[in-house]
């Protein structure tokens, strides 16, 4: 069974994605402490993390934890959930992926679509076992 990590300040909010992708079969930690992330990773790796963008500390919490992410754990997959398109209008797509700016495999726009983050989460497991991370 997979194991996800979600992230995300929203307690309420990271509990619906829980319930939702437990319900897909997966097991599922939440921390809701960006600062805490890295530690708790380190703990139990998670097969993916579900990583927010915006913390109520700083906008781009997120981008600074993929990046993060990707140099304490390499090639660990992150899925990004964001409303930064509907906060900043920059048009923040899936070509501002990368392997070093940003290291993540794919991104969610909230309000979240559920059906379409269990398929991302689904295809991110196919195509990574857990050990690659195709930004």
């Amino acid at each position: 069974m997979a194991y996800l990590l979600i992230v995300d300040d929203d307690m309420e909010f990271a509990s619906a994605v829980s319930t939702v992708l437990r319900g897909q079969g997966y097991e599922v930690g939440i921390e809701t402490d960006c600062a805490r992330t890295i530690g708790r990773i380190g703990e139990r790796r998670p097969d993916v993390v579900i990583l927010d963008v915006m913390f109520p500390e700083n906008d781009k919490a997120g981008f600074e934890m993929a990046r993060s992410i990707r140099r304490t754990y390499g090639k660990l997959p992150v899925l990004l959930l964001t409303a930064v398109n509907q906060s900043f209008p920059l048009g923040f797509g899936r070509n501002d992926l990368d392997s070093t700016w940003l290291p993540a495999m794919d991104f969610v726009e909230k309000p979240v679509d559920f059906s379409l983050l269990s398929r991302k989460v689904s295809d991110i497991l196919a195509h990574s076992n857990g050990s690659d991370q195709g930004a």
